[in-house]
């Protein structure tokens, strides 16, 4: 009888184990990277130039009858250094933590998967950055990060990249459309500041063979009658022997003036690699900030990447954009350079 219940015990946890599964992922990236500008140049071992450093645990389960449930942890590394990345509880400034301990900063959520699409509860990117990062040939990575992203984060703040305490709907791929909607929470006290923090986000894609086509929205409540907006639209269209890529972007902030962004670029297959490039561009109405940005990217394998970037940036208007930690004069100029390599696992 003792046998039976044992046999049994482990037939069950042999299905259960069948039905549900744990990866344990990530990547390694390290940069050197230098800095010149008209006022100070700079060297440093970095990190991230092509592809984000992270280790995380993802999971699914499947539940019967077409519905799944699954999980993502992943937390930033700082591989130079050995620290986490840094995070932000409330999509507010108060919520701001240091780079130290690893935190799961990147991306935290709880999913749900059926007919209807993927429900994502927890911390994750907001759908309007996600439409800079696919069609920035650069991925927002390294010396060559767009300059129109760059510049509107200036307004964007704590929610530019992801978004604390998120609940957000992907739908199923509809004949090449697909729907990402985002609502996000500050989490305060019911004072006159409650809604600091909340906000929320959609993209609109539309992918089809080689063209890929997305409309962003977002906004978020900064305080008491103060909010940020941002709308993009961007696309890409693969060739074969190229792909085409170019964005634009306004970012705008109450009582503040607008923040004007584009980008256009492209890559192209050579050899084991890809050429990478970009020319992108931000302004304010008075101040405006113009990058180019060249790399190749080199493929040992699937999981090993060899790279290096060029990108050089001139400033009017009073503008002082420097690249990769140095610093230039107002109206200077100032060039910067990544090499490095990326493991992922």
């Amino acid at each position: 009888m003792k046998k039976t219940l044992v046999a049994l015990a482990a037939l069950a946890a042999a299905s259960a184990f069948a039905q549900s599964s744990v990866t344990l992922y990530g990547t390694v990236d390290a940069t050197l990277a230098y800095g010149s500008g008209d006022v100070a140049n700079k060297t440093q071992l970095t990190n991230s130039g092509l592809n984000s450093s992270e280790i995380g645990f993802k999971g699914v389960e499947d539940l019967g009858g077409g519905l799944k449930a699954g999980f993502i942890l992943a937390a930033g590394v700082n591989n130079d250094n050995g620290t986490g990345a840094s995070t932000n509880t409330n999509n507010q400034a108060s919520g701001a933590s240091a780079s130290g301990g690893l935190v799961f900063n990147r991306r935290s959520y709880l999913q749900l998967f059926g007919n209807f699409g993927e429900v994502r509860v927890g911390r994750d990117y907001t759908p309007a950055f996600w439409l800079e990062a696919i069609y920035d040939p650069m991925g927002i990575n390294g010396v060559g990060t767009s300059r129109a992203f760059l510049g509107g984060a200036a307004y964007t703040g704590s929610v530019a990249v992801r978004a604390s305490n998120s609940i957000g709907w992907l739908s199923p791929n509809m004949s090449g459309f697909s729907v990402w909607l985002q609502g996000y929470m500050g989490e305060n006290l019911s004072t006159a500041a409650s809604n600091a923090g909340n906000g929320g986000s959609l993209l609109l894609s539309y992918n089809a063979g080689p063209l890929s086509l997305g409309l962003g929205y977002g906004s978020t409540t900064t305080g008491v009658g103060t909010d940020t907006q941002v709308t993009n639209f961007g696309g890409t269209y693969n060739f074969g022997m190229a792909a085409l890529n170019a964005y634009v972007q306004k970012n705008q902030a109450t009582g503040m003036p607008d923040i004007n962004g584009y980008l256009i670029g492209g890559s192209v297959p050579m050899g084991p690699g890809t050429i990478r490039g970009s020319y992108s561009r931000t302004d304010n109405s008075t101040m405006s900030t113009n990058q180019f940005a060249l790399g190749y990217v080199y493929n040992f394998s699937k999981t090993t990447q060899m790279y290096g970037t060029f990108a050089t940036v001139s400033n009017d208007g009073g503008a002082a954009a420097a690249l990769n930690g140095s610093v230039t004069k107002a109206n200077g100029s100032s060039n910067g350079f990544d090499f490095g390599i990326s493991k992922k696992f």
